[in-house]
């Protein structure tokens, strides 16, 4: 019997997105916030108030990235600020080299990723990750 690959239904996104949006108003941090399946297609999306238009962009760029990398941005971050600035040229990640993007992850499959962008990148993570935890 083949086994059967877990994914993000409607439910999943719409609790990681409250779970997430709650910790960014416990924290008055205005962000926008992206959930993407595996291949970084965009499954569900809020922008809090008073959070800068890009951010829309970022966060699905960062959920997107972290969800056909299968790892955190941050590690995409790290690899430019450790100095291999040529990763840069990395297209598919480019707009994606923030920390702030998280890919979700069952039974060791990326199954898709939150995209958080807005705060202070670190707390885009936090953010990111009390979303998931609602999983």
């Amino acid at each position: 019997m083949p086994s059967q690959k877990a994914y993000l239904n409607q439910s999943d996104v719409k609790k990681i997105l409250a779970a997430a949006d709650a910790h960014a108003e416990k924290n008055n941090w205005g962000v926008s916030i992206a959930v993407v399946d595996d291949g970084g297609h965009l499954l569900g999306f809020t922008r809090r108030d008073a959070c800068p238009t890009i951010s829309t962009y970022i966060a699905q760029e960062k959920a997107k990235a972290s969800a056909l990398g299968r790892r955190e941005t941050k590690v995409y971050e790290d690899i430019i600020n450790g100095g291999r600035q040529s990763f840069l040229n990395a297209t598919a990640v480019l707009q994606g080299t923030l920390e702030g993007g998280v890919n979700i992850v069952v039974d060791g499959q990326t199954i898709g990723a939150i995209g958080v962008s807005g705060a202070k990148s670190d707390q885009d993570a936090e953010v990111a990750k009390a979303g998931i935890a609602a999983l």
